[in-house]
């Protein structure tokens, strides 16, 4: 019994303490958001309104907490749909600097 428990806490993974997930799981996180493309536009819309639109967040990033973090760190509204987060007014370079420091390489047109 005793080297069946020796055995479980050599196996044990270490566990990050601020999110409760594996530290392994966390450098791929890293590597997921280093392989992204994201791109950031202004578009004009209808009555001459300005929407600032990020293209390219892949399928291993949750679209709707980055909108949400996005539209708290901009103070604008928005909404994220089909893979393309829209944000209200022109925040490109506020967004361009929150991505950076989140890791994500960042292209804008």
């Amino acid at each position: 019994m005793n080297t069946r428990l020796n055995w479980m806490v050599r196996t044990m993974v270490e566990i990050d303490p601020l999110t409760g997930l594996p530290k392994e799981l966390l450098a791929m996180e890293e590597i997921v958001r280093e392989q992204q493309s994201i791109k950031i536009r202004i578009e004009k819309r209808r009555y001459g309104k300005k929407v600032t639109i990020i293209e390219g967040v892949g399928k291993g990033v949750d679209i709707n907490v980055l909108a949400k973090q996005l539209k708290t760190k901009c103070a604008t509204g928005g909404t994220a749909k089909g893979g393309v987060i829209e944000l209200q007014g022109v925040h490109t370079k506020k967004i361009k600097e929150v991505l950076s420091d989140m890791g994500f390489p960042i292209e804008v047109e």
